[in-house]
């Protein structure tokens, strides 16, 4: 009963996983071509599927540690070993981990994505600001005297 309910959460979750993968396709595009109105719609999905997965990695979870099981992988792989159904739970787990591998690596490849397009925004601000203070020292050795950022009107 219990690997029965195991496997259908585990295959339940296949279909948002391949979603949740696909939005994050459509978030690296939306990035690169700094789509907001885009990137807000992935955003509010992204949400809900993150929110689908995680109840059913929890009821999983429960299930195993009802059965007094680790709640890892080497708990379904016990229960597997008792279960009429432990090739299809083990084949669908290796389907699900490796979908939430996937879409793990997209996550983090847009998260670099983010971080290289702040500091580009931060260094074109830094130029239109007129830079940063310069730190030379004048015929007496002193400091130059700083110069003061312009504002954005005049740049």
């Amino acid at each position: 009963m219990h690997d029965n309910n195991l496997l259908q959460l585990i295959t339940d979750d296949l279909e948002p996983a391949q979603q949740l993968l696909d939005l994050l396709g459509q978030e690296s595009l939306a990035l690169h071509g700094r789509d907001m109105q885009r990137l807000e719609q992935i955003l509010a999905s992204k949400q809900g599927l993150i929110v689908l997965l995680d109840q059913h990695g929890r009821r999983r979870s429960e299930i195993l540690a009802s059965l007094n099981l680790p709640t890892d992988s080497s708990g379904l792989q016990q229960l597997a070993a008792q279960s009429s159904l432990g090739e299809q739970l083990l084949a669908q787990s290796e389907a699900l981990n490796q979908l939430l591998n996937e879409c793990q690596s997209a996550n983090a490849h847009n998260g670099r994505s983010i971080q290289v397009q702040q500091a580009s925004t931060a260094h074109q601000l830094r130029i239109l600001n007129g830079g940063e203070s310069p730190t030379l020292y004048d015929a007496r050795g002193s400091t130059a005297m700083l110069v003061k950022p312009r504002p954005l009107s005049q740049a």
